[in-house]
């Protein structure tokens, strides 16, 4: 008798394909610029990005050569001298940076702003933080179906 060729499966060919649909995208760290001008972080956010805030030091920064300030770039430091230190707001902590924003064209007192944080390699073995700014999307108008009580001026009005 003749051995056919056979095709050998895999745990794996029996697993679904998993369509980009399906995987729901984590959304980034992000955090917000209050109309004080202090960049605000709530503690989720800290937590993920795996900053201390009671004993964080950064340098901030931002691109070299642009007018306009659309992302910040915060970096690490053990130096005291010209670091930034978080300070506590609300149930978060900020670092305030008005007149560096005032300076850079950010209007947080008009517009509310927002950031999302990326971590990048600054150099090596320094971890960075880029606060990405971007003003906040308006909130969609409700289109539903009214709910409650009616009003009762129509009740009244029908009564008399």
């Amino acid at each position: 008798m003749k051995t056919p060729q056979i095709k050998f499966y895999s745990p794996e060919d029996n697993m679904e394909p998993v369509s980009k649909a399906a995987v729901k995208a984590k959304a980034k760290p992000s955090g917000y610029i209050s109309e004080t001008g202090t960049l605000v972080f709530p503690k989720a956010t800290l937590e993920e990005i795996g900053v201390e805030p009671d004993t964080a030091l950064f340098k901030v920064g931002t691109a070299e050569g642009k007018r306009k300030i659309k992302s910040l770039y915060l970096i690490p430091t053990d130096e005291q001298e010209g670091a930034f230190a978080f300070s506590k707001v609300g149930r978060g902590s900020g670092i305030p940076l008005g007149v560096i924003l005032k300076r850079g064209g950010v209007d947080y007192q008009a517009t509310k702003h927002i950031f999302t944080v990326t971590i990048f390699n600054y150099c090596e073995g320094v971890i960075g933080y880029e606060l990405a700014i971007g003003e906040e999307a308006p909130k969609e108008p409700y289109t539903g179906k009214p709910r409650g009580r009616k009003p009762k001026a129509a009740d009244a009005a029908s009564a008399v």
